[in-house]
């Protein structure tokens, strides 16, 4: 698997002024406390479990990026109700305590929450505008690189099996 390189960026203040005019009930304290917590977690992971615990950290470190992700598209004004439904059904999946893997096996417990939102923002990313995505991620990386490289290492370590389950989800969804 090659090494891929997650960088954060700043996002400038008059870009967050217009992200947070989108966005219901933003707490700039809350999203600092979030972002300064991750780092820390982030690199206690990398110090304690080295690459290969510092590498699945990572892709695990998406999920509440992604999360976030969905929960901002789900009240940007600018996403059509078609999606919204889509994303308000991820959202559901997420936070229900039924999962096809179940939340409470260390690790590999997340796994399917992560592809299911990665899966989810596929298929609605033709009727998204690209920019629409770009404003709301607040996650390190570009978020169609992230996207592709979570889809691609799915395909390739994942049981067939549990990424069909995946699939049935999100189209019942």
């Amino acid at each position: 698997m090659k090494d891929e390189v997650f960088e954060s960026r700043e996002i400038p203040a008059e870009e967050q002024e217009s992200i947070n005019d989108r966005i219901v009930d933003i707490d700039e304290a809350k999203l600092k406390f979030y972002e300064n917590l991750r780092r820390k977690a982030q690199g206690w992971t990398h110090e304690k479990t080295g690459k290969l615990g510092g590498k699945i950290g990572e892709y695990l470190f998406l999920l509440p990026d992604f999360f976030i992700l969905v929960c901002r598209l789900a009240v940007d004004k600018r996403v059509k109700a078609k999606q919204k439904l889509m994303l308000s059904g991820i959202i559901a999946y997420l936070i229900m305590p039924l999962d096809i893997i179940p939340d409470f096996i260390p690790v590999i417990g997340y796994v399917d929450d992560l592809v299911l939102v990665v899966m989810g923002l596929n298929l609605i990313l033709n009727g998204i505008d690209e920019k629409v995505l770009r404003d709301n991620w607040s996650g390190e990386g570009d978020i169609l690189h992230q996207m592709q490289v979570v889809t691609a290492t799915a395909e390739r370590f994942l049981d067939r099996n549990l990424l069909q389950r995946i699939r049935k989800v999100l189209h019942k969804l």
